[in-house]
C-alpha cells in the first residue's frame, strides 16, 4: 500500500499526524532544512522522535534540503555522522555534496532525493538511483501521465506532493528571495516574493495584485490514479501549518488511501468534506485534468494563479492596530501549561469579520515579509468598551497581518508521541573533524574545449549575429524551443564554427519532452556540436557515454561547495559554471587556486528570479511590475514557459581583473531570455575592457554572500562592542 507522509513542523503537529494515521512523517532539525522559519526539533526531540515513530512501526525522515557553502561542510559532515547514530528512515537531501558524503563515510543511511533536486523526468530518477539514492521527490510541475510514464521507466521509489502550499517557480530554481537581499529558498530562508502586492501597468492604468500567488494544492480525488501509477508514497506539505491542519488533512487522505477501493466516489466525497475546516488559499490540481502537455502549458497559469489571493493562508482576521503587554498571571499561566518560557503580548485586531476565540489557530506575518509565526490563542480579554485582545508572540508590531488556521470546534486532542521525561536522549553532533577532500586538478589539454577568454550566451540565433562584435572565444546557444528548431532544420549558418558553440539545455526537464531531448541531443552530437552545458541531473544520463563530447555542469547543478563539485566530478564532469547566488569568498573557499581553470564565472546576467512551466495568463498583459519597494522586474512569457527578470543587471564586468588575479581566467555574459542590442554590448564590452561599474547594476551575493542570521548577529554585536569600546575611550580622553 502506498505510504502517506505527513509533516511535523513542531511536536504538536507529530502527534497530530501520527493520531490521524500516517505511515511516515518528514521533519527537520535546526540546520540545513528548506524551513528554517518554523519550530523544528532539538536533538533530544529527534532522537526521542525517532524512537517513539519506530515503536508505534512508522518511519520518519529528516531534510537536509538546502545547498551548503563550503565553511559549513565540517557542520554538515558532524550532522551526518549524528545522523547516522540516530538513524532515521531517510534523509531527504538537495545538495550533491549529501549524496557524496554519505558515500564515502555513511552507506547505511537512506536517501532520498528532494523535490529541491528538481527531478522530473526518468533519466533523472535513474541516474540518482545508480548513485545509491533510493526515493526520489517529483518536481511539483509534473501530471499524470508524466509521473506514470515515469514510473514504467524507472525501479526507484516515486513520491508526490498531494496538498499544501505551491511554489509558483519550478522545484529549486527560485532566485528570487535570494536576489532580495540573500534570503535564498536554496538555504531555506525564502521570504516569499510570490506572495507579494505588485503593482503593473495594463491596458494604460496601473493595476495590483498578488499576481505571482499561487493556490494549494489538492489531489485528494487523483489518489486512486496515482496509486494506479505505482506512486509509493503522497506526501503533504505544511511543516508551517497547524498541528489542526495537519490533523485534518492527514485524515482526509487516509480515508482515501483505505477506502478508495471498495468505494471510490464515496471515499472522495468523504475526504472532502474533512477538508471542508482547511481554512487555507483556494485549491488547484494544478498540472492535472489537461488533455495534451501543450494545453497544460497555455491553461495551467490560470488553474494556480489567483491575483485577487491575499498572499496569506487562512480566513483574514485583520491587522494588529494596537498591542500591550501580556499580564504576569497569564504568562505564568501559560508557561507551566507548556513547561517553557513563553514570550507573548496582546494584541487588537481590525480589519477582519471574525474574532478569534480561545483555542483558534492563527498565523501572523510581519508586513516587512521577514517571518510568519503560527499561534494558538489561549486568552481573550475583553475590555469595558467591548474592545478584545487576544494573546500572539512577541516580536510581532502594529500592521502585520494576522489569518485563521483552525477553529477551535475543529481542533482535536491527540496522544503524545514523545515521552514526558526525554534525558535519556542525549546525542548530539560532536566536533569531529572533516576529512580533507582534494578536487582533481585537470591537465591543459583535457581543458582544450574551454579555453581562457570571454564566453557570451544568447537565447537566439540572431543574438548570436550580434554577439560577435565582442569576439568571444565561446558562444553559448541556449537550446529552447526556437532554437532546437534552427539547429535541427539549418536554417542559418552561424558565423562561428561548432567547435566554437557551446548547447546549454534548460534546467527544467519534464518527462513529456525526455524523448524529444534525447533525439535533439543525438541530432546535434551527430551534426558537429561537442560541448554541452548541463543544468539538470538528467541531462548527466542523457549525454553520459557519448564519445567526443564535452559536458559543462551550469549554474543550475548547484556547486557550493567542493563535495557536491567532487560528486560531479565522478559524473565525468571538468568545468563548471559559478552559480549565480554564489560570493567570490565561497567560489575561492569551494575551488583552490589549482583547480579554477575549470571555472566559468558569470560577470553579466539578468537571472531568471521565477521559472515556470507554464504561460501567464491573458490578462496579464504587462512586461515590467514593480514590488512595494520600487524595484522594477521584467516578465517573458511563450510557449517554453514564463520568466521574471530584475530590469538591473547583475553585473561584476568592472572586476574582471581581481577574477584574473584569483586564477578566474574564463568569464560570462551572460544575456538569456534577453534580446540583445549593438548599443548594449558595446556599453558592457567598455565596462570590461575600463573596469567602469555599469550604471544601476545589482551585485547580487557576489560580497555580502548569502544571508545568514547568526553572522548577521555576530556583526551586531561586533559593531555595539566597538561603539561601547569608543565612548569609553572618549569618556577616558574627556577625564584626562
Amino acid at each position: 500500500m502506498a505510504e502517506l507522509l505527513a509533516p511535523a513542523g513542531n511536536i504538536e503537529s507529530l502527534d497530530a499526524a501520527i493520531g490521524e494515521g500516517a505511515d511516515a512523517v518528514y521533519l527537520g532539525l535546526k540546520s540545513f532544512n528548506a524551513r528554517m522559519r518554523t519550530t523544528n526539533f532539538a536533538w533530544n526531540q529527534f532522537e526521542a522522535a525517532v524512537d517513539a515513530v519506530h515503536r508505534r512501526n512508522k518511519k520518519i525522515y529528516v531534510t537536509v534540503n538546502t545547498v551548503c557553502e563550503e565553511r559549513e561542510t565540517e557542520q554538515l559532515y558532524r550532522l551526518l555522522l549524528y545522523l547516522n547514530e540516530v538513524q532515521p528512515d531517510a534523509l531527504i537531501v538537495q545538495d550533491f555534496a549529501v549524496i557524496r558524503m554519505v558515500q564515502e563515510f555513511f552507506p547505511h543511511l537512506r536517501l532520498h532525493a528532494s523535490t529541491q533536486m528538481n527531478v522530473e523526468s526518468a533519466a533523472g530518477v535513474n541516474l540518482l538511483s545508480r548513485e545509491g539514492v533510493k526515493r526520489v521527490v517529483l518536481a511539483r510541475e509534473l501530471g499524470l501521465e508524466e509521473i506514470a510514464l515515469i514510473k514504467s521507466q524507472t525501479n526507484a521509489q516515486l513520491e508526490v506532493f498531494v496538498h499544501g502550499a505551491l511554489c509558483v517557480s519550478e522545484s529549486g530554481l527560485c532566485l528570487f528571495s535570494s536576489f532580495l537581499g540573500g534570503k535564498s529558498a536554496n538555504r531555506g530562508m525564502c521570504t516569499q516574493a510570490c506572495r507579494r502586492y505588485y503593482t503593473a501597468e495594463i491596458s494604460g492604468s496601473v493595476s495590483q495584485g498578488y499576481y505571482f500567488s499561487p493556490c494549494d494544492l489538492a489531489l485528494v480525488e487523483k489518489i486512486p490514479a496515482l496509486v494506479e501509477a505505482g506512486v509509493e508514497s503522497f506526501k503533504i506539505e505544511g511543516r508551517m501549518k497547524s498541528a489542526e491542519y495537519v490533523g485534518a488533512v492527514v485524515a482526509a487522505y487516509r480515508h482515501v488511501i483505505d477506502h478508495w477501493q471498495e468505494d471510490k466516489k464515496g471515499a472522495i466525497v468523504t475526504a472532502k468534506r474533512m477538508l471542508a475546516s482547511d481554512f487555507a488559499r483556494t485549491k488547484t490540481s494544478y498540472w492535472y485534468n489537461f488533455k495534451t502537455q501543450q494545453e497544460a502549458v497555455e491553461k495551467a497559469g490560470e488553474a494556480i494563479l489567483n491575483p485577487h489571493q491575499a498572499g496569506g493562508t487562512g480566513i483574514y482576521l485583520g491587522k494588529i492596530a494596537a498591542l500591550k503587554q501580556a499580564p504576569k498571571e497569564l504568562v505564568a499561566e501559560m508557561q507551566g501549561a507548556t513547561g517553557s518560557r513563553v514570550h507573548i503580548q496582546l494584541a487588537r485586531l481590525k480589519g477582519g469579520t471574525y474574532e478569534p476565540d480561545p483555542g483558534d489557530s492563527i498565523r501572523l506575518h510581519r508586513q516587512d515579509d521577514t517571518g510568519r509565526e503560527s499561534h494558538k490563542v489561549r486568552s481573550v480579554e475583553i475590555a469595558e468598551n467591548g474592545v478584545r485582545w487576544i494573546d500572539i508572540p512577541s516580536g510581532f508590531k502594529v500592521g502585520d497581518s494576522v489569518y485563521l488556521l483552525q477553529t477551535k470546534s475543529s481542533a482535536k486532542r491527540y496522544a503524545h508521541v514523545l515521552p514526558n521525561d526525554l534525558s535519556r536522549y542525549k546525542k548530539h553532533p560532536g566536533v569531529q573533524q572533516l576529512p580533507v577532500l582534494d578536487l582533481t586538478p585537470v591537465k591543459t589539454e583535457e581543458l582544450a574545449f574551454f579555453p581562457e577568454g570571454l564566453y557570451v550566451q544568447v537565447s537566439s540565433v540572431a543574438d548570436v549575429f550580434v554577439v560577435q562584435a565582442a569576439h568571444p572565444v565561446r558562444v553559448i546557444v541556449e537550446l529552447n524551443s526556437k532554437t532546437q528548431y534552427d539547429f535541427v532544420n539549418h536554417t542559418s549558418v552561424l558565423p562561428f564554427p561548432k567547435k566554437q558553440v557551446i548547447v546549454s539545455l534548460d534546467p527544467f526537464c519534464p518527462a513529456a519532452s525526455e524523448a524529444d531531448l534525447r533525439a535533439t541531443l543525438d541530432a546535434l552530437i551527430a551534426d558537429g556540436y561537442t560541448t554541452f552545458i548541463a543544468n539538470n541531473v538528467a541531462h548527466l544520463s542523457l549525454l553520459k557515454g557519448k564519445t567526443r563530447v564535452n559536458v559543462i555542469a551550469g549554474p543550475y547543478l548547484y556547486t557550493f561547495n567542493r563535495w557536491a563539485v567532487s560528486w560531479l566530478e565522478n559524473q565525468n564532469i571538468r568545468a563548471f559554471v559559478m552559480p549565480y547566488e554564489n560570493s567570490r569568498k565561497n567560489l575561492l573557499a569551494t575551488f583552490p587556486l589549482s583547480v579554477r581553470s575549470r571555472l566559468l564565472i558569470p560577470v553579466f546576467a539578468y537571472p531568471q528570479l521565477f521559472r515556470m512551466r507554464f504561460k501567464l495568463p491573458e490578462s496579464y498583459d504587462f512586461t515590467y511590475f514593480t514590488d512595494k519597494e520600487g524595484a522594477t522586474f521584467k516578465i517573458a512569457s511563450g510557449s517554453d514557459g514564463s520568466f521574471v527578470m530584475p530590469e538591473k543587471a547583475f553585473s561584476i564586468t568592472d572586476k574582471v581583473d581581481l577574477l584574473h588575479s584569483d586564477g578566474c581566467k574564463r568569464v560570462l555574459l551572460d544575456f538569456s531570455k534577453t534580446k540583445v542590442t549593438k548599443a548594449q554590448l558595446r556599453e558592457i564590452v567598455n565596462s570590461l575592457v575600463k573596469k567602469i561599474p555599469l550604471a544601476g547594476a545589482y551585485r547580487f551575493n557576489w560580497k555580502e554572500g548569502f544571508y545568514v542570521p547568526r553572522l548577521v548577529e555576530e556583526k551586531k554585536a561586533a559593531a555595539q562592542s566597538s561603539r561601547k569600546k569608543e565612548t569609553v575611550l572618549s569618556k577616558k580622553k574627556h577625564m584626562r
